[in-house]
């Protein structure tokens, strides 16, 4: 009886040195120090990123059509000439260029008594028609005239309008070339450029890769070095379904509000092409993430023992990801000294 309650003894204590051999974390393993960080629930992007020059939606440029003496106008608005960089409003007479000679060769007051007495004769011969006083052929010719008379008046005051260049829309005078008042210029000299860029757009290039993903009304998000503090927003407008067999890359159009005219023509500007987002998720940064073969893992601290945690990943972005599933938000992730850590390795959490 001895015997055998001394072999129970031993079997138990030997069982309890092995269960202690088993256990992973030994009192004698050194501290690793680590800093954590508490998961907070952010939001993510996943983005193309591209860039380009942008140009505004509406640009017109103007040259002399006849020879003449030059004048530059006044700007309403001012009171003065126009100047560089000036507002200007639809139908605003920028410049003027005279020219007598040819005025008189116009003959617009000739032309528009011929095309009063035209009409009158038709109104005439279409009554006496109606009561059968003329035939159908005095008719016909009595509305050539008229007609022609129409055509001759119309082309008159088209020339005459030649003489005064105006603004065909509202915008910005960005090129007004000096010459003096009243120097005869040529015809074809260049007079001025208006643009209005209200809106503006730029083109993209996007590898062939993305071709599937870009849809139409994606949202941009636009910066440029000239404006650090500012962001503004772009459509894709459109998407051309050919890809050059050059470059590999597919065309695109990014429409811009540009309200306040922040950016100007010409600018080159940084855009990110928002594909998808997220709200309200884990989102890390991408170091923290170590890779076994296919395995991607973290690290976290429970009560002085790190927990390698599998992890599968969601929508990321150049540096940041989205965790969808492995760690919760109440972990606390360790963000340093996470190179060398094994799975229960004994921490010391430091700040």
């Amino acid at each position: 009886m001895k015997n055998r309650v001394s072999i129970i003894l031993i079997a138990i204590a030997f069982t309890a040195i092995s269960c202690n051999n088993n256990e992973p974390v030994r009192s004698n393993d050194p501290e690793i120090p680590v800093s954590v960080s508490p998961i907070v629930l952010s939001s993510i992007e996943e983005l193309i990123n591209t860039n380009g020059t942008v140009y505004p939606m509406q640009k017109a440029e103007f040259k002399s059509e006849i020879t003449g003496a030059y004048t530059l106008r006044n700007n309403p608005a001012t009171g003065r000439q126009f100047r560089l960089g000036d507002k200007v409003t639809a139908n605003n007479v920028v410049i003027s260029i005279e020219d007598a000679e040819f005025e008189n060769s116009i003959a617009i007051d000739s032309k528009k008594l011929n095309l009063d007495l035209a009409e009158q004769e038709f109104r005439k011969q279409e009554s006496l028609f109606e009561k059968g006083g003329v035939t159908q052929r005095e008719l016909r010719n009595s509305e050539v005239n008229f007609t022609n008379a129409k055509y001759d008046y119309k082309n008159a005051q088209l020339k005459l309008a030649k003489m005064k260049v105006n603004a065909p829309f509202s915008g910005i005078l960005v090129e007004l070339p000096y010459y003096t008042q009243g120097v005869q210029i040529a015809a074809g000299q260049p007079l001025f450029t208006v643009m209005d860029f209200g809106k503006m757009y730029m083109e993209i290039n996007l590898p062939e890769k993305y071709i599937s993903q870009i849809k139409q009304g994606f949202k941009v998000r636009l910066t440029s070095y000239n404006l650090p503090n500012d962001t503004l927003w772009g459509t894709i407008t459109d998407i051309s379904p050919a890809i050059s067999a050059e470059t590999r890359t597919f065309k695109g159009r990014v429409e811009i509000g540009n309200s306040k005219l922040q950016l100007k023509p010409g600018m080159f500007v940084n855009a990110d092409i928002i594909l998808s987002q997220k709200k309200n998720t884990i989102v890390i940064p991408k170091e923290l993430i170590m890779r076994n073969n296919d395995v991607q893992y973290v690290f976290v601290v429970d009560k002085r023992i790190a927990h390698q945690k599998e992890i599968l990943l969601g929508i990321e972005n150049a540096n940041k990801v989205e965790i969808v599933s492995g760690i919760s938000k109440d972990d606390r992730l360790v963000v340093k000294g996470y190179e060398t850590l094994k799975d229960n390795s004994k921490v010391k959490v430091i700040r």
